[in-house]
């Protein structure tokens, strides 16, 4: 089974700013069809639960009370890259908006509830070495190359048991 970084809180995992999660019923596939390694770069580089919310203005990463935490996320991001490679890891599932985990979009860096095109650390980082990213919205795009790599597996094995026993 290929092993994949999922962001904990969409596991049920407590780890938002707010102590909360953002728990989804489409991980449990995942659960199911991949070895998963959750992981928090918050967390990682050092941030608690709860914690104030952070956003990403001009380059550094900012808490809502105006304190700069940049180098607890790219600490975060670091280490999730050290698993990366150490796993060989090729695909991620991340939270959009986030400043770790933002794929696509990300807060505008005012605490105003506005998000902006953009990448969190952590998810830049990921891209840089390779990693496939995908967010809960375009989970099936992994979901349908999963099964269509499930199936040619199996259609494999049954031709390699049928050459077996000519």
């Amino acid at each position: 089974m290929e092993t994949i970084l999922v962001s904990a809180c969409l596991l049920g995992d407590k780890t938002r700013y707010d102590g909360k999660d953002n728990y989804n019923e489409k991980v449990e596939f995942l659960k199911e069809h991949f070895n998963i390694v959750p992981i928090c770069p918050e967390v990682m580089g050092g941030l608690s639960t709860p914690r104030y919310p952070s956003e990403i203005k001009n380059g550094s990463v900012i808490d809502k009370n105006g304190r700069d935490v940049t180098r607890y996320f790219e600490e975060g991001a670091k280490q999730v890259i050290n698993i990366v490679k150490y796993l060989h890891i090729k695909k991620a599932v991340l939270v959009d908006g986030s400043p770790s985990c933002g794929i696509n979009e990300i807060h505008n860096g005012n605490f105003n509830n506005v998000k902006i095109k953009g990448q969190g650390i952590t998810a830049r980082e990921l891209e840089k070495n390779g990693v496939m990213l995908f967010t809960i919205d375009n989970l099936d795009g992994i979901i349908d190359k999963t099964l269509k790599e499930i199936d040619a597996e199996r259609q494999a094995r049954f031709e390699e048991y049928l050459h077996k026993n000519d």
